[in-house]
């Protein structure tokens, strides 16, 4: 039995697609069928379930069943990266309908960025014939620390003039909806485990491109730390590379040394044309012996970060993703080495090191699915019942 006390409970009930009687919900919920039809009722006049035929008949008129509909409303997504912006809108089910990447400076303040999400928004739910009020709300990921509650980046170290600026009012203001904002892996990291692991309730996203982070999925449930920080592997010393300059200003982090702009450099140095952690991907599949052997070399030294992470969370998956991924098996191959050879039997014994399943889709796909969670709790879902009626919505 479970607590489907209200209407929004029932809807939680429900979003797993599997469709049920009148009679199934009366038995998970232990209400009598009266109190059933008045949620169902509820939920049906707002669109948010519909009758998806028949079951068995025992004798009589064969039940109907009811499931979650996602089409009800429509989700604003975005994945916010340092040169570039992914917008997609979706469904109640974080299903994409419609997406687009731009190339977007996130050095031009967040204003500048924003506005362009908005814009974009507006005329993606035009082109896919949503009206903005069938917008449910906007996800959205930033490349730096989150102060989640609010929706405000906190000292994000690439990303000039975000600090503390009120993104989800400035955004939600616009296009008059709820606006959730979190870090951009910690949404990558919800989103490989909407698409692929949702069963997994421990779980490392790994994001390999421009820096280098994490985001974990511990007891089912993001952890982001006191101030959003949680995970930021990028900037854990590697001692061995102690000379190597941070852009954060200390030495020796991971980040200057393995992530797809430090390779990209150290190819330069070479004479081999590599800019970014795409072209450094690029090269290896192009068969690039150097590239190869520096991207497996990343793989290492990331991978002993890793270990120390699975010493201390003890995760069963550990998704690797970001443009740098895209370089096929080599930087797993160098991460699995290292890991594998350095964490302690126990934990490695179920251990899953895999690539990314959602590739560049995956962080809209995290920001919607973080969105859906948020407005289709079963307190929200409630409440705005009641503001069209009341009575139905409570089950008094």
């Amino acid at each position: 039995m479970v607590n489907v006390s209200g209407a929004g409970a029932m809807l939680h009930a429900l979003r797993d697609r599997r469709p049920r009687t009148r009679s199934e919900l009366s038995e998970i919920s232990g209400l009598g069928r009266a109190a059933v039809a008045q949620r169902l009722d509820a939920l049906l006049a707002a669109a948010l379930l519909e009758p998806v035929g028949e079951a068995a008949s025992t004798g009589g008129r064969p039940p109907t069943r009811f499931a979650f509909n996602p089409s009800a409303r429509v989700v604003l997504a975005a994945d916010v990266g340092a040169t570039h912006v992914r917008l997609a809108a979706t469904d109640l089910a974080a299903r994409v309908l419609d997406s687009e990447v731009i190339d977007v400076d996130i050095g031009r303040g967040p204003r500048h960025v924003l506005g362009w999400i908005v814009d974009h928004g507006r005329s993606m739910l035009r082109r896919i014939g949503r009206g903005p009020e069938e917008l449910a709300g906007m996800g959205i990921g930033l490349p730096g620390p989150v102060e989640f509650a609010t929706g405000r980046p906190v000292n994000p170290p690439i990303m000039p003039g975000w600090h503390g600026f009120d993104v989800a009012g400035f955004v939600g203001g616009r296009l008059g909806c709820p606006v959730v904002v979190d870090n951009d892996v910690n949404v990558m990291a919800l989103g490989e485990r909407y698409i692929a692991f949702s069963d997994v309730d421990h779980l490392l996203f790994v994001k390999v491109a421009t820096g280098i982070g994490s985001g974990m999925v511990i007891d089912g449930a993001v952890r982001r730390g006191a101030q959003g920080a949680a995970g930021d592997m990028g900037h854990i010393h590697v001692p061995h590379e102690s000379d190597a300059v941070c852009r954060c200003g200390n030495t020796g982090c991971l980040e200057a040394v393995a992530s797809g702009a430090a390779i990209a450099a150290q190819l330069a140095e070479q004479g081999i044309p590599a800019r970014s952690s795409r072209d450094v991907a690029d090269l290896v599949l192009q068969g690039s012996v150097v590239a190869d052997q520096l991207v497996r070399a990343a793989g290492r030294m990331i991978g002993e970060v890793i270990a120390t992470a699975v010493s201390l969370l003890n995760p069963s998956v550990i998704v690797i993703g970001g443009s740098l991924a895209m370089a096929g098996e080599s930087l797993l191959a160098g991460v699995r080495e290292v890991v594998y050879q350095r964490s302690l039997p126990l934990a490695t014994a179920k251990l899953e090191i895999v690539a990314a399943v959602g590739g560049e889709q995956s962080g809209v796909i995290g920001a919607a699915a973080l969105l859906c969670d948020t407005v289709l709790a079963p307190g929200l879902v409630e409440a705005e019942l009641a503001r069209h009626e009341p009575r139905v919505a409570a089950g008094r």
